[in-house]
């Protein structure tokens, strides 16, 4: 636990204090804004859920808030407190601000029965030393104009539709098929209020960096129900070879391989471009496989989501396992000492989904994996290895016997992934 310096106190930050809010955030991430632009874009800050840290003048010298979201997790799903616009004053550094408000976002998540917390980190290197742990990638694709694909079954009974995207218009249909394409896949948070679906579809000017608006592709089957969207913007290039077009993708779901198959083969087909970027997508999305010529994209790895286990045993038996298992963790938190010790993860077959599900005790039994939290949370959502993490020297294996049983249970078939930035 760290020590405010004196004068300094952890406040409630209410919805009066916006604008305060606001400044000391953007003075934390260097940006600004215009009036037209937030006229526009609409706030998502839960000021129910929104501290700080109040200075010796009662000015704010750092702020922080969270979602309530539902993670989605192998074979069920956890309340889950989403840690958000978190900043401090660049002239309040190195004080102990972020630390104290990372206790408290803790205190606070578990008193509200949250047993994990998930964030986006703007620093790679900032929240493992509160104990998160990298628990998804997502794969950022660059492909040229006409791109192959391979033939998928039901692809040629679709249809596209191309419009200008209008997000009062538009958002309840996407929400439904953006909730459809993710069933199942663990980290797919949906948006589950006005003001978050709102938010995901807004195109100020601003943002638009001399691209056109924002367009929708909708995929149609034949009764016309909607089975995947992108949304989307081109920018004009021209050189002396004529158009060469920039398509940038902003989110492209669909909720099967043909829907995806007859998505990507419009955008890989639209006139007057040259390549295509494509949005955040899982590491194992349909059109990596669909590809001729997987060579031909320029693939870029990025970290997802960052997993925090806040009471472990609540966390695990939250979740599936994809195998049988008996194992003894051994788990330090430097943080949290209520989570440290050693318990034993025993599964059994679900009376009601047939599915691995796990029970989680305290014990005096001896260790067979020795790890800290943070890799626990990497592990939590079903796509890191266990074994790789013994192999990167960040776990013990105490018994190294165990270590592959593990492994196997921990995995999961369908990689994690968060298609939007909260």
């Amino acid at each position: 636990m760290s020590r405010l310096p004196e004068g300094y106190r952890v406040v409630a930050v209410p919805e009066t204090r916006q604008t305060e809010f606001l400044e000391t955030d953007r003075l934390a991430f260097a940006f600004d804004s215009t009036p037209e632009t937030d006229a526009i874009v609409p706030l998502t800050v839960p000021f129910d859920r929104t501290m700080g840290v109040e200075a010796p003048d009662g000015s704010l010298a750092a702020v922080h808030a969270s979602f309530p979201f539902t993670l989605p997790v192998p074979g069920g799903s956890v309340a889950c407190s989403g840690l958000t616009w978190v900043g401090v004053r660049p002239d309040q550094r190195r004080r102990g601000l972020l630390t104290t408000m990372i206790d408290s976002h803790f205190t606070r998540s578990l008193d509200r029965g949250e047993p994990v917390s998930a964030l986006f980190a703007a620093e790679h290197a900032i929240y493992g030393r509160f104990g998160y742990g990298s628990a998804a990638d997502d794969l950022r694709v660059k492909l040229s104009r006409g791109a192959a694909l391979r033939d998928v079954p039901g692809s040629a009974d679709l249809t596209v539709r191309f419009t200008t995207l209008d997000a009062f218009a538009h958002r309840d249909v996407l929400d439904a098929v953006h909730r459809a394409a993710g069933a199942g896949r663990p980290g797919w948070i949906t948006r589950d209020t006005e003001v978050l679906r709102r938010r995901q579809l807004v195109d100020p000017p601003a943002w638009r960096d001399g691209g056109e608006p924002l367009r929708l592709a909708t995929v149609h089957d034949a009764a016309g129900e909607v089975r995947g969207y992108a949304t989307l913007r081109r920018k004009d290039v021209w050189t002396e070879g004529g158009p060469r077009y920039e398509v940038r993708v902003r989110e492209a779901v669909a909720v099967d391989a043909a829907a995806t198959h007859r998505l990507w083969s419009f955008l890989l087909d639209l006139d007057l471009t040259a390549t295509v970027e494509g949005p955040m997508l899982p590491v194992d999305d349909a059109l990596l496989h669909q590809l001729v010529d997987p060579r031909g994209i320029v693939p870029k790895m990025v970290d997802n989501l960052w997993v925090r286990l806040l009471d472990v045993p609540a966390a695990l038996t939250a979740r599936r396992y994809a195998a049988p298992v008996d194992v003894v963790l051994d788990v330090r938190d430097a943080l949290l000492p209520a989570n440290a010790g050693r318990w034993r993860v025993t599964t059994a077959t679900s009376p009601t989904d047939g599915a691995w599900e796990a029970r989680v005790e305290r014990t005096e039994d001896g260790a067979d994996v020795a790890l800290d939290v943070r890799e626990l949370g990497a592990l939590y959502l079903g796509g890191r290895s266990l074994a790789a993490q013994v192999r990167a020297g960040l776990v013990s294996p105490v018994r190294a016997e165990a270590v592959q049983g593990a492994a196997s249970a921990f995995g999961w078939p369908v990689a994690p992934v968060c298609s939007w930035v909260f």
